[in-house]
């Protein structure tokens, strides 16, 4: 909301001659002068004539609220808040120091103290615009959106000219993906006041948040041009020019964030996701690590660095293990030592059993393809489905989710600690994460345990970390038994078949023919997240393009100068420029056509391709690939062996290049192969969702009978 004022003031005209001008001045004359230089920003010589103030007349409450705000401006809270408390002692009925103290206990992270603040100042004024704002900012930071967003229309009500109201209100709105709310009150802000950065910069988030990339860059340079300085705009530049995959210029925006504001944290972690986009990863992991350096308290930070390990080839299980330890004991721990309360459901083994999903993806992504076969063929009459849903901007795919939910609950808004709570009151049985350390992952409401049973599962065959998650579901592929079950805070449920079950999302797409037939060279692709493809990765693809002479690469990638880095690295190994052919991102059907250009595709290593691989063999395209260390390094023989293909699986750099060029030299099996691709991939578990949602739902009803078990048997029962 607005800064600190004094409604009615009115600053006096003159200089300010020091100590011994003050004889020639009137208390109130002093006070007019020293609000004059405090409103231009002169703070020392403001602060001089309040303390001037305060020799002469010690109980002066104006001189000592403002020398309090002038404390807060320095940074020095804890006397600010003396100061503005002394002020309120001596004219108990004084709402702007309410107020003002609000604001500092609200910057003090003493939340239900500056609620009681406001509602004080406004209890003396209901008219009060500022200490509307004042609460309402305080009840969006305690999580009471809805709250706030009330506060700030009522400070609008007493004064609609009000540009910083609006554009708090515009905030809050965006928080409960009001979107177009939102960005109709940063508008109105910015036409009230054309030089608020801020308000140009918070458009531009609400417009990336539509989904209008190209208008919020826009309105990101207004911010900067405005306000050079203003790392934060820097830092959601960089973020917009990420989503339109320029992720040199992403790098440069983040670094001149960091520049401005050298404890950015998130302009970092935003660093690190850019240069991970690029094949970066140590440079990735460096940025991520100096994030949680910053901000050692912030868990989604340490899941955006989880996450990142999994990628890199010199982190093998146990290393994943011992990172995710330290993550546990840092962030979810103290959650658990704070106590969790017993959990009330019925310990009935055969009763319906409610279902709780968590994801901030149900709409239109990858996670959809897997979640549609099971939710479409859930038995409703022994689970009860409720789906927790982080979505901000939903879509088509949103409402056929909702519609296979029994309940929905829009939970983008609330808190962890809030959304614990919710599922607690719905009492849910077995509750299931399906982000793991993914972006808006919620993996500190697990860490409450607010379920009796929890559960892991999709967001990428890992594990969470957490000592709250009691299961995470893979398949005897991924985890072979015995292999790395002590590495997992979390016990390993294999299912009968595969961890995937996939749904295309497109059907009237054909095969074709085999590239090669038509074409005078053989074509290997690899159209997986750029941020697998590494040094070790270029090195085998640069093996396999030197055994097939007469052949191509195509790579999804970004653009930029690590295009570059991929030709010189392959170029060092003999493959020349020429052979390589670089594809920018495209739409899902755009995408799927490009496999018809692609003979064979090349999986990555150590985290192979999941959903691009399902894709290819959905298209017909086969994939070679190298069996890994970890869980995420065996997605490719899951899949492999699932549709019958397990021979596709190397299980060394000199097999996977053998295989590689074997099938490249017999162009009769690869044809006869992709010809059989779909029919195959549609007989095979992978694609049998009735059998997938038995399977799980059978996973679910053992995990419960034990629970039953240990609830039956625990004290106090």
């Amino acid at each position: 909301m607005g800064e600190f004022y004094r409604e009615g003031a009115k600053s006096a005209k003159g200089k300010w001659h020091g100590r011994a001008g003050m004889s020639e001045l009137t208390i109130p004359q002093a006070f007019d002068l020293a609000l004059g230089h405090h409103q231009g920003g002169r703070l020392v010589e403001a602060e001089e004539i309040y303390r001037l103030i305060l020799e002469r007349q010690p109980d002066h409450a104006d001189a000592l609220h403002f020398l309090g705000v002038i404390a807060f401006q320095a940074g020095q809270n804890d006397v600010a808040v003396e100061l503005i408390r002394r002020a309120i002692a001596v004219k108990p009925d004084y709402p702007e120091a309410y107020g003002n103290l609000g604001n500092v206990l609200r910057k003090m992270g003493r939340l239900d103290e500056a609620i009681e603040a406001c509602r004080a100042a406004i209890g003396l004024r209901p008219e009060y615009a500022e200490g509307h704002g004042y609460l309402g900012v305080a009840l969006k930071e305690k999580g009471c959106v809805e709250e706030a967003i009330g506060s700030f229309r009522q400070a609008l009500a007493f004064r609609p000219d009000f540009p910083e109201g609006l554009n708090d209100l515009g905030n809050a709105l965006r928080e409960t993906a009001k979107f177009d709310e939102a960005a109709e009150a940063f508008r109105r802000t910015i036409e009230l006041k054309p030089d608020f950065a801020e308000a140009f910069n918070n458009l531009g988030t609400v417009l990336r948040d539509k989904g209008r990339i190209d208008e919020a860059t826009e309105a990101y340079r207004k911010a900067i041009a405005l306000k050079p300085d203003y790392a934060e705009a820097h830092s959601n530049l960089g973020v917009a020019l990420n989503d339109m995959d320029q992720l040199d210029e992403a790098i440069a925006e983040y670094r001149q964030a960091i520049a401005l504001k050298e404890d950015f944290a998130l302009a970092y972690s935003n660093l690190g996701n850019a240069l991970k986009g690029n094949g970066e990863l140590d440079a990735a992991i460096a940025a991520f690590r100096e994030a949680t350096a910053r901000d050692p308290g912030s868990a989604v930070l340490g899941s955006n660095l989880l996450y990142m390990l999994n990628l890199h080839p010199d982190y093998d299980a146990i290393a994943l293990a011992e990172e995710h330890r330290q993550w546990d004991a840092h962030h979810a721990e103290p959650l658990r030592r704070a106590g969790q309360a017993a959990h009330g459901n019925s310990p009935l083994p055969d009763r319906r059993l409610r279902i709780g999903y968590v994801s901030p993806e149900f709409f239109e992504h990858s996670a959809a393809f897997f979640l549609l076969p099971l939710l479409s063929n859930h038995d409703h009459g022994n689970f009860e489905i409720v789906c927790y849903s982080g979505v901000g901007r939903t879509d088509r795919v949103t409402q056929q989710i909702r519609g296979f939910a029994d309940e929905w609950r829009d939970v983008r808004s609330l808190s962890d600690e809030e959304l614990a709570k919710v599922i607690r009151t719905d009492r849910i049985d077995i509750l299931v994460d399906l982000a793991l350390h993914r972006i808006h992952g919620r993996l500190m409401t697990f860490a409450r345990k607010p379920a009796p049973v929890q559960v892991t599962w999709l967001g990428y065959p890992g594990s969470t970390g957490l000592a709250t998650m009691d299961y995470r579901l893979t398949d005897r592929y991924l985890d072979p038994p015995g292999l790395d079950d002590a590495c997992y805070s979390e016990k390993s449920v294999r299912l009968p078949d595969a961890f995937w079950c996939y749904d295309p999302r497109v059907s009237d797409l054909t095969v074709g023919e085999l590239p090669a037939l038509a074409a005078d060279h053989f074509t290997f692709g690899c159209l997986n997240n750029f941020c697998k493809v590494n040094a070790g990765v270029l090195k085998l693809w640069s093996a396999v393009l030197m055994k097939v002479r007469n052949s191509r690469l195509l790579l999804l990638a970004p653009r930029g100068r690590y295009r570059e880095r991929v030709l010189s690295e392959m170029a060092a190994r003999g493959v020349e420029p020429s052979r390589v052919e670089f594809l920018d991102r495209r739409s899902r059907r755009e995408y799927l056509q490009l496999y018809r250009r692609i003979d064979l595709c090349l999986d990555t290593f150590p985290y192979n391709g999941h959903t691009t691989n399902l894709d290819g063999l959905w298209m017909g395209a086969p994939m070679v690939t190298l069996v890994g260390n970890t869980a995420v390094g065996r997605g490719g023989l899951s899949i492999l062996s699932n549709v019958g293909l397990p021979e596709l699986a190397a299980r060394s750099e000199e097999e996977f290049v053998r295989i590689a060029g074997d099938l490249a030299n017999d162009l009769p099996r690869l044809g006869r192969m992709r010809s059989t691709l779909r029919q195959r991939m549609e007989q095979s578990p992978l694609m049998d969702g009735p059998r997938f949602a038995r399977n799980i739902e059978a996973a679910y009803r053992e995990m419960w009978r034990t629970w039953c078990g240990i609830a039956e048997n625990s004290p106090g029962r």
